[in-house]
């Protein structure tokens, strides 16, 4: 018997709008196939080499403690086996990694990267054309949650007032052109285990126009979608190319965020290789091969 730890935070953060449905049921279904199993929070001062195997899937707070999360990274990591790996979700934590991935061929939505306001100044600039149409993203390089993220006109004051935020909690500023598709919805969330594909969320829009989210509140909808052959042959492309760009093994688990848009066609908006609840209650189907695959990866004995 082997002892599996599902790493969450504490019961405290979570809400009726944003819960963790899979720790539960991953626990359950590794209990019964014989393993010792937990729900357990990373802030926890824990004897972590207690346990054979660290499963992360709901550390959802680490935006506003990274140093901290980075911290027990290290700790778990020397004590026990997290997956998916310490280096790899390092690496994921900060959202430039999808410069590399477009280097290995992963078209995205068109972005730049500021760290001072004059250049974030100039780039707003740029996109504006003076009467109000042209939206923009703006989002820290480091976050989750939509926290700190917006949707407004390029020459609003509103959109460099944002980008001012994060570059004070020292951030950078992720700058994005508006994808009409992705405003009305149509953002699907691709999920693979071991690198094959389960099954996909779509998730509803989120941003409202001018700042702020839709109904005042972080709230998804998600709802099971079904997807084509070519999404879900760019999924895999896209995790194959994390492995590429990292020198890491195939993660164990990973969610591929895409939207087909008229101008850019089908692109990533993000992979997700760390925290991405997978609504285990919308696809209990799943519970088991998930189960599986975390079994599969326990360190060999002897």
């Amino acid at each position: 018997m082997a002892s599996i730890g599902i790493i969450g935070t504490s019961d405290s953060f979570y809400s009726e709008l944003d819960y963790d449905n899979d720790s539960k049921p991953l626990v359950a279904a590794l209990e019964a196939r014989g393993h010792r199993s937990a729900r357990l929070d990373w802030h926890e001062d824990l004897d972590w080499s207690a346990w054979d195997l660290l499963v992360l899937r709901s550390p959802w707070d680490y935006t506003l403690e990274p140093r901290a999360f980075d911290a027990w990274l290290e700790r778990a990591g020397t004590a026990s086996r997290v997956l998916n790996d310490p280096a790899l979700v390092r690496w994921n934590m900060d959202k430039r990694y999808l410069a590399a991935l477009e280097a290995e061929g992963v078209a995205g939505v068109p972005t730049s990267y500021h760290e001072d306001e004059e250049s974030l100044t100039r780039a707003l600039d740029d996109l504006a054309r003076g009467d109000g149409e042209d939206h923009v993203v703006l989002k820290p390089a480091v976050g989750a949650g939509a926290r700190m993220t917006g949707l407004f006109s390029a020459d609003s004051p509103a959109a460099l007032s944002l980008g001012r935020e994060i570059l004070a909690e020292g951030g950078v500023v992720m700058l994005q052109p508006e994808i009409p598709e992705l405003s009305a919805g149509a953002e699907k969330a691709l999920y693979l285990l071991d690198g094959h594909f389960t099954h996909a969320i779509a998730k509803g829009a989120l941003l409202a126009r001018g700042g702020g989210l839709i109904g005042g509140v972080y709230q998804e909808n998600p709802v099971v979608v079904e997807t084509s052959e070519a999404e879900r042959a760019f999924a895999e492309r896209a995790l194959a190319a994390v492995t590429r760009a990292t020198g890491q093994q195939m993660p164990l688990y990973a969610r591929i965020d895409t939207v087909d848009s008229a101008e850019h066609g089908l692109v990533l908006l993000e992979a997700e290789l760390f925290e991405p609840t997978f609504n285990l209650h919308l696809v209990p189907e799943v519970v088991d091969r998930f189960a599986e695959a975390i079994i599969a990866r326990l360190p060999q004995q002897g």
